[in-house]
Formats: structure tokens, sequence, C-alpha cells
């Protein structure tokens, strides 16, 4: 997801990384006042969040892979995966904290730099790989052209009314519009206080707007999952001070939204998919065990755990999410009714962990930072270049 202010009286601890980089451990102190902390639980929470979405991919969603409803493979298996759909919940409420975390005393350009050299590399990898899969390995699998494939590079597909090359990349529409928000927050001024509004106002002016007729600022306030959002940023706020009544109340309002209202589309899609229909309390009690999960990883001492396993599963975390669907699937379509099913899901679940690996291993460890350095380089060059153009025009000599 330009260095960071000073921490005073504080260690940062290993883990979750506002860059995604991974830096060597450091003693462990306290979860400091300012200043970013690192909390490791994040990782591997990260991680399930990922292995729910895949165990629902490969064992309850309908998929044609297996020739059939995922269902009839895994008849029992596949009443409690289809849950696995609220994994993407639990990534909304995890981003909430963690991008808030990384835009926390830095500036437009400096956040921008490392959104920008966090996620793409590994997009664009995954792009490529699953549109040659669709267009020339696997085209049965589903329908995409060239042209499609290549805008779905820019992360703007759905801006254009252009399908996802694989469907899990509506989560990252979601998540670029969040970053488009906290820039704009970032550029007017980050404090608490108006942090403290668009944490309690936002939900709700997205709700109204969406409701209202003005669909058109309602997607740009991510109407549907702006209280996961905004909930992990008053987790946040919480972290930062655990005496603050607004911040815990603001984190109690969006609870209570993303429970009631923010379930429902996930509920509804689940039932749609898997015929598993949770109700609205099942999908209200899911949603609420994803906030009490990133509550527990952040707010108690499990915060101070150090293993570096941990670590290492949150670095596979976002090359899996992106990689694992039409590869696993196309292993499950080549291998099903020639191996036992349990055989199947394993070298499929076995390729995506080992694609997700080498994603890291030589494409994001390498290249994300130069990304990361090249365009913060080249903004604040632009932003120089800008103030002595100012300069120059407002000197009457």
């Amino acid at each position: 997801m330009p260095p960071a202010p000073a921490l005073t009286g504080a260690v940062v601890e290993p883990g979750v990384a506002p860059d995604g980089d991974r830096e060597p451990a450091r003693p462990v102190a306290v979860v400091p006042a300012h200043g970013r902390a690192r909390y490791a639980t994040l990782d591997g929470l990260r991680f399930v969040a990922a292995a729910l979405v895949v165990a629902y991919h490969f064992t309850a969603y309908g998929s044609a892979a297996w020739g059939e409803p995922a269902s009839a493979h895994f008849p029992a298996l596949h009443r409690v995966t289809a849950f696995g759909a609220f994994g993407v919940d639990l990534f909304f409420v995890i981003s909430g904290f963690v991008i808030l975390m990384s835009a926390w005393g830095r500036d437009v350009v400096g956040f921008a730099a490392s959104r920008v050299g966090r996620i793409f590399p590994a997009y664009w990898v995954a792009v490529l790989a699953t549109g040659t899969l669709l267009l020339a390995l696997w085209p049965q699998g589903k329908k995409v052209s060239g042209d499609g494939v290549a805008l779905n590079l820019t992360m703007l597909q759905t801006a254009f009314g252009v399908g996802n090359v694989d469907g899990v990349y509506w989560t990252l529409w979601a998540e670029l519009r969040f970053y488009v928000l906290v820039a704009v927050l970032l550029a007017v001024g980050m404090t608490t206080l108006r942090l403290y509004a668009v944490v309690l106002l936002w939900p709700a002016v997205a709700a109204i707007c969406a409701t209202q007729g003005l669909q058109g600022i309602g997607t740009l306030l991510i109407a549907p999952q702006a209280s996961f959002f905004a909930g992990g940023m008053a987790l946040y706020l919480v972290a930062r001070d655990r005496r603050s009544f607004v911040a815990w109340a603001a984190l109690a309002c969006n609870v209570l939204v993303a429970t009631t209202v923010g379930a429902r589309p996930t509920t509804r899609a689940v039932a749609a998919a898997t015929g598993v229909d949770a109700g609205r309390l099942g999908g209200a009690l899911v949603v609420a065990a994803c906030f009490a999960a990133v509550a527990v990883a952040v707010l108690t001492p499990l915060r101070r755990v150090h293993l570096a396993w941990l670590t290492t599963l949150g670095l596979l975390t976002y090359p899996l999410y992106l990689l694992h669907e039409y590869w696993g699937w196309w292993i499950v379509a080549h291998v099903r009714g020639r191996t036992p099913d349990a055989v199947a899901l394993a070298l499929a679940v076995a390729a995506a962990l080992g694609a997700a690996w080498a994603v890291h291993r030589w494409v994001e460890r390498p290249w994300g930072p130069r990304l990361r350095r090249r365009v913060e380089g080249e903004l604040r060059r632009a932003v120089l270049r800008d103030r002595d153009d100012a300069r120059r025009q407002s000197d009457p000599a």
C-alpha cells in the first residue's frame, strides 16, 4: 500500500508494512502514539482472508471447471466454504486500517507513489497471465478480448464499462477509489478532527447519494463498502488513542451499518452462487466476526507477535488473490475425472501458491520499490517545476 515522521518513544513492530515491503524486525516497545506501526498479526489475517476467497472459488462457487456445480463434489464442505466470500469484506476492514496507517504523516506524492509501487507490478503480471490463459490456452474458461485485457492493465476498466478479466478485480476498483479519497484527505490536510468527521459521515453520505438518485457520487464514495473501509479507519484511530470516545463511537456506528446493511450484498451473492443462504442474521454475524478479528489483531497483545512465517504468508496474499481463480480452475478442468476431487483441489491450491510465491519473489520484491521510487521522483520533480513556474509568474521582474 518519502520517509515516515520520526517516532518518539516507540519502536516499530515487524509485520504488515505500509508499502508491503519486508523490513528487518526490530525490538518491540509499544504501539506508537504517532507514526506508522507494523502489525505482524495482520499479515496472517490477510492471508486468512485470501484463503477464504480461494476456498470459496474452488469448492463452493458455481464454476464450470468441475463440469457441474462445486456443491456436487463437496456437498458438505461447500456449506462452510460458501462463507469464504466474506473474505473480501475482511480485506476491506484491514485495508481501512492499513491504508490510513500508511497515509499518516505522508504527503500526497509519497502516498500515491507507495500505492502505485505496491499494487501495480503484481497486478500487471496477473492481468497478462490470466489474459493469456483465457485468450490462448483456455478460451472456454471465459470470453475476453485483447482490447479488454489491455484496458484492464489500467485498473480503470470498470469506469469505462469494460468487464474484468478476472472477477476478483472488482475489489481493486473499490480499493482504488478508497486510495483517491485518502489522497484527497491528505491534500486538504489530514487531522484527527477531520478523520473523525470522515469515518462518522462518509458511509451515511455515500448511502444517501446512492439511494437518492445520485449514483455517480455514490459510486465515487464507494457506497456499498464505505462502512468497511471507514470501520477499519476507526479501528486505527482507536489503536492510536484508546481513550477517545469519538473513535470508539465511530467504530461502533460503522460496525452497526456494516452488519445490518453492508453484509447484505455478500449474503445475497453467496445465496445466488452457492444456494447457501445465511440469512440476515448469519451475514451480520460473519461481518461482525471480520471486525472482531481485526480488532483482536491490533488492539490486544497479539499486535506484538513476531513470527516470520506470518510475514511470509502476508507477502503472498496479494499475488495469491490475483492469480488463483482462473489458473486454479484451469487445472481442475484438466485433471477432474482422472484424479480424486481432493487431489484436483490440492493441485489447484498448490499451483496458486506457487504462482503467488513466484510473482512475489521475481516481480514484487525487485520491481515494486523501483516503481515506487521512480513515480515519487517524477512527481516531486513535477511539483518543484510547478512551484518554480508559479514563482516566476508572480515575480514582476
